[in-house]
């Protein structure tokens, strides 16, 4: 008997969430942060992060409830994790092609 976790054919907010959380995680490893550099393993990160928002919007339920308001507010973060990878993803070469 496994935990619910662990099986993709089953709704879970934790998976989402951790799986956002570790791409950031990873993300922010790979781009060296305090001196952001260009590499294209950052795909990855990002294809996690939307992966996680799609778990996580899979929970989402019809009818407004507290539950249904604190989807949302994960879906909210999952989009800020997903803008921040982008931005780690991206940065780097707008700067390159502005010292041009």
């Amino acid at each position: 008997m496994t935990p619910a976790i662990f099986n993709p054919r089953t709704r879970s907010l934790v998976r989402g969430n951790v799986l956002v959380f570790t791409s950031v995680a990873v993300a922010t490893l790979l781009s060296k942060f305090p001196h952001i550099r260009a590499t294209p393993w950052l795909v990855l990160p990002f294809f996690g992060c939307l992966a996680g928002m799609a778990d996580t919007l899979r929970c989402i339920q019809k009818r407004w409830n507290l539950y249904h308001g604190g989807v949302m507010f994960c879906l909210y973060m999952d989009l800020m994790a997903i803008m921040l990878v982008l931005f780690f993803l991206v940065y780097p070469y707008v700067v390159w092609l502005g010292e041009a």
